[in-house]
């Protein structure tokens, strides 16, 4: 009996240790993004105006890009005082800054929060407050004279260079021309999650800062293949690829049906929740803000 009880005394202390070492993790690697300079702050700090508040936001590339610097523009029309420090490393980042002191009042997410966040925020005794406030979708496009159908796995052989012709699809004797986003975009990152299982883009490419760009190409070239946002899909010269069956649309996006495609989170501590970051999310969440979401290329929440 006295063994049993040291075995089950040793298995809780590991238990104790192994939580505490991943917090600890978590503060080691997170801990040093409390605020200060960073290279997509914006201040809006006059000398006659001094800032009220600050909110920190911090988090995934696919917000950062455009769409929270859009959202902080609209909001800051009725809040010209308030002071954004923001800085976007992927969703990790930013759940991993909201669970250390002084990390950040907002963790921009282009994902729910995974079980080990879940679990190392209970343990440190926070809750996600998640507001979902959009989706990010994006449509594989190909020319309009191209007959092809595509599945799941040819759509990511064809971007990781596996896949060079369009006669090994049943098409025609082409080479693929691939047309995609530049390294610096959110959507560089995002297409790879979604349709490559997060595999290199072939070596050979041609980048372009937008989606329109990606389009106006994909119409001009009967062997390019790239993606853009739903909008661009009826652009003529171009027809979108259904995946897995389905076409990409908002109403299949909303009803979590199109596979190239995800929610957007603004989640916040529940039990220290700025007020000021609170009033933000509620504006995106706002018609005025799905606005912006909408105009950005995303998805507005239903």
């Amino acid at each position: 009996m006295k063994t049993n009880l040291n075995s089950q005394s040793l298995f809780t202390s590991s238990i104790r240790l192994l939580r505490t070492t991943s917090v600890f993790a978590f503060i080691a690697i997170f801990g040093g993004c409390s605020g200060g300079d960073s290279p997509n702050a914006t201040s809006g700090t006059t000398a006659s105006a001094p800032p009220t508040e600050k909110i920190i936001i911090r988090g995934s590339n696919t917000f950062g890009e455009q769409l929270t610097p859009k959202l902080v523009d609209e909001f800051r029309k009725d809040h010209p005082n308030v002071v954004f420090d923001m800085e976007f490393k992927g969703s990790t980042y930013g759940f991993g800054a909201l669970m250390v002191p002084e990390g950040c009042n907002i963790a921009a997410s282009s994902r729910p929060p995974s079980t080990n966040e879940l679990y190392l925020s209970k343990d440190r005794g926070i809750d996600f407050d998640d507001h979902v406030i959009g989706s990010y979708g994006v449509a594989v496009v190909v020319n309009a004279k191209n007959s092809v159908n595509l599945t799941q796995d040819q759509i990511r052989d064809i971007f990781t260079g596996k896949i060079k012709n369009w006669k090994d699809l049943g098409g025609d004797d082409l080479s693929i021309n691939l047309c995609i986003r530049n390294p610096v975009s959110g959507t560089y990152l995002g297409f790879q999650e979604l349709a490559m299982e997060n595999k290199p883009y072939a070596l050979t490419v041609k980048l372009f800062t937008d989606y329109a760009g990606i389009a106006d190409a994909v119409a001009r070239d009967p062997g390019a293949i790239g993606y853009a946002s739903i909008d661009l899909t009826t652009k003529e010269g171009v027809k979108a690829v259904p995946v897995a069956g389905v076409a990409p649309t908002i109403a299949a996006i909303n009803a979590k049906q199109y596979p190239f495609a995800r929610q957007l989170h603004l989640v916040l501590n529940k039990q220290k929740a700025a007020p000021m970051a609170v009033e933000f999310v509620k504006f995106v969440e706002s018609d005025r803000g799905q606005k912006v979401v909408a105009q950005m290329e995303f998805v507005p929440h239903p």
